[in-house]
């Protein structure tokens, strides 16, 4: 009796990349000064990935150069997001292609309020994407209830930005700008710099509110007690302008039990 195998061979689709960096090579515009010397990182579509390295190692500029910083000179490699050549576009057209950045330090703006700074920068994506404006009444329906989902006290909402916030309050209020502004790469760049444990905790808890197939997070931290409440999937040491390492989770506590000492002699 003649039997006859069939394979049967599924389609497996390849992992959506959201950003992709290659090779990306950066110095001072006014000094001879290379920081970035030859990075590469891809992160996938709803994944969060940590880098954490020594101060000067590049961190902050590469969140800078990302997006669309004055006084950085890109000398090499490219940055892709979900398609699009990112570094061939102007600061707001990052914004509006889905890069978002959250600052170590929060700027205040005085005389600005905070739900008309959030209306004008959502409505001016919506525009810049071909999608109708929001209305007035629109708006202050979806603000509303996304402040409360994030646990933000809407008074909050009627004071100007950030003017006479406390730490936790700038990160929290950076935090509903994302909520609003639905954007699919996230970058939070040491958002945990002087932060205590409960206001920690409150903009960790906001960040994992966000968390989504369809949004990636690349968050930038010294310390390993920020990513005992933001779970990354990948943890990246970054030093002398390189990744150097990529690991899960466990390399971030052996950053925190051991330094970096032993990570630069591997590849020293």
């Amino acid at each position: 009796m003649q039997m006859t195998l069939v394979l049967v061979v599924k389609n497996v689709s390849k992992e959506k990349k959201m950003l992709e960096i290659k090779n990306l090579q950066v110095g001072l515009e006014e000094e001879d000064k290379q920081i970035l010397k030859g990075v590469d990182l891809k992160i996938g579509a709803g994944e969060v990935h940590a880098i954490m390295g020594p101060n000067g190692s590049g961190k902050s500029t590469l969140s800078y150069v990302l997006s669309g910083k004055d006084g950085y000179e890109v000398t090499g490699g490219s940055a892709v997001l979900n398609g699009e050549e990112l570094l061939e576009m102007e600061p707001e057209e990052r914004a509006a292609a889905g890069l978002f950045l959250a600052f170590q330090y929060p700027v205040e703006i005085p005389g600005v309020g905070n739900m008309t700074f959030l209306r004008t920068a959502v409505n001016a994506q919506r525009k810049a994407r071909g999608e109708e404006e929001l209305s007035a009444g629109e708006f202050l329906k979806v603000i509303r209830a996304k402040a409360m989902e994030l646990e933000i006290d809407a008074d909050m909402l009627k004071r100007p930005v950030n003017v006479g916030f406390s730490g936790g309050e700038k990160k929290r209020n950076e935090i509903l700008q994302m909520a609003m502004l639905e954007p699919k790469m996230c970058i939070l760049d040491e958002t945990d710099s002087g932060l205590d444990v409960d206001a920690m905790k409150l903009v960790s808890q906001g960040v994992n509110a966000l968390r989504s197939e369809g949004r990636s997070f690349l968050v930038i931290t010294h310390y390993q007690r920020l990513l005992d409440h933001i779970k990354p999937d990948v943890v990246h040491i970054m030093a002398n302008g390189k990744i150097i390492k990529s690991g899960g989770p466990e390399l971030a506590l052996e950053v925190e039990n051991n330094g970096y000492a032993d990570l630069l002699a591997e590849v020293a």
